[in-house]
């Protein structure tokens, strides 16, 4: 497994779609690209900015079920791609039980950075898909300004159409 940070939230130019960064937090500082959905990518600006919705957000109310279970979130690890889909798990320690559960890139990340909880991406995953992505002046650092990440998304969301999702 290798560790890695959430290092930025973009829209991808090309199509509009939003995109996570997975980067290496030592070695070559290899990136994982990941497309999430729009709905997902503020999820987790949200949670990076720590804006308080009126009424919980999806992944709001998995931190709160997982909490009041008396369970934990250990570790998010990104373990495949497969047909162009990522795979993502939740390892989860509830009392003396670690327990596992399949779920999205996406959602595991937006859990993730809501419970404070440490990210990984699978060796050969990272071996087979990370990019070396030098910054940009475009780049929106997670860690540098989370108020222009949320600013981004919603002129994203202010811009987004029905048809923008048709094929």
């Amino acid at each position: 497994m290798v560790e890695v940070h959430l290092r930025a939230v973009r829209v991808d130019l090309g199509t509009s779609t939003p995109v996570v960064l997975l980067e290496e937090t030592e070695g070559e500082r290899r990136s994982l690209p990941i497309f999430v959905g729009g709905p997902e990518a503020t999820a987790i600006a949200f949670a990076l900015q720590g804006v308080e919705p009126p009424r919980p957000m999806s992944h709001d109310l998995m931190r709160e079920l997982v909490e009041t279970l008396g369970a934990k979130v250990v570790r998010v690890l990104v373990t495949e791609l497969r047909d162009g889909t990522f795979f993502a798990e939740l390892h989860l320690r509830a009392g003396e039980r670690d327990v596992v559960v399949s779920c999205r890139p996406s959602d595991a990340i937006a859990l993730a950075t809501r419970t404070r909880s440490p990210l990984y991406v699978a060796d050969d995953l990272m071996e087979t898909e990370g990019l070396v992505i030098e910054p940009d002046d475009d780049d929106v650092a997670v860690e540098d300004n989370p108020d222009e990440l949320v600013g981004e998304f919603r002129e994203f969301l202010d811009r987004i159409r029905p048809e923008d999702f048709s094929s």
